[in-house]
């Protein structure tokens, strides 16, 4: 008796059939909508987020949609208007780690030997370094603007990145593709650009939501520390930080709840788009 013997192309629909999901699509829905009102704030139908004629601590659903801090500020539009620091910083943040880390890791990983001793002793002394304390020496020493605040966060993510694409590189510079392209006198230059970059920046584009969402978290640190952007700019750590106090955690703990939420909501979705995109374009190898 002969065993009946699945169709080859069973596996084949089963990898197309692969999909990303109504979390995932949600979790973007999240993050762009968000986006989109960040961008938008000053044309959208909101109060004034520095405006300080509300009644103080106004509660939820009064007046004010989601009440206002001690000092009268409606706290939805600092909320929204929040957003545009904490997306800001950590897009700017995550974009600058991403190109110097990633520039970096696929040179160490391409070349090897003294470029990579030399490149893996700059990762290894980023990361030996704790990150808050490197923060605080930067934020502390240079001037606290968005820039300065979104560079600080894009050298904490270079390590990282780094070796990241290091080793993702490492692991396709010695594919026949890449043999194939040495053969026929491409220079190093084209082979990195046409053969490895692509194949690098798809598990470093997942990694980007993740370390997004890390860069909104730390700068929310910041905040509390007293050195996230400085001025009247607002962020969702400074508005925490501004309902933080013992009188409002206690009568009014919507102050700090409401951007807490929206930073909560936001890594969330970062966290889970970048997984599930790290899974989706995850390809396996199979053996025949």
């Amino acid at each position: 008796m002969i065993a009946s013997v699945p169709e080859p192309n069973a596996a084949i629909d089963g990898a197309v059939e692969k999909k990303l999901g109504w979390a995932f699509w949600l979790s973007v829905a999240w993050i762009g909508g968000l986006a989109l009102a960040a961008v938008a704030a000053p044309w959208l139908p909101i109060k004034d987020p520095d405006v300080l004629g509300a009644a103080p601590r106004a509660g939820l659903f009064s007046d004010n949609l989601l009440g206002t801090d001690a000092l009268g500020r409606d706290v939805l539009a600092r909320t929204v208007w929040g957003a545009r620091i904490s997306l800001g910083v950590g897009s700017v943040g995550i974009i600058l780690g991403l190109t110097v880390g990633g520039t970096l890791g696929i040179i160490s990983g391409y070349f090897r030997g003294v470029v990579d001793q030399l490149i893996s002793f700059v990762f290894f002394s980023l990361l030996s370094f704790p990150s808050l304390v490197l923060a605080l020496l930067i934020t502390a020493t240079l001037s606290r603007s968005f820039w300065t605040v979104a560079m600080t966060l894009g050298i904490l993510g270079i390590a990282p990145i780094g070796r990241l694409a290091r080793a993702t590189t490492i692991q396709f510079a010695e594919r026949e593709f890449v043999q194939a392209s040495r053969v026929l006198g491409a220079k190093n230059g084209r082979i990195i650009v046409r053969e490895l970059l692509p194949n690098v920046l798809i598990p470093m584009g997942a990694l980007t939501l993740l370390g997004m969402g890390i860069s909104i978290v730390a700068e929310g640190s910041l905040a509390f520390l007293g050195l996230s952007v400085e001025g009247d700019a607002i962020s969702w750590g400074k508005s925490i930080v501004d309902g933080s106090q013992v009188r409002d955690l206690t009568e009014n703990a919507h102050v700090a709840l409401v951007p807490i939420v929206a930073m909560f909501l936001t890594v969330l979705a970062l966290n889970f788009a970048g997984d599930r995109l790290r899974e989706y374009t995850d390809v396996k190898e199979t053996a025949f």
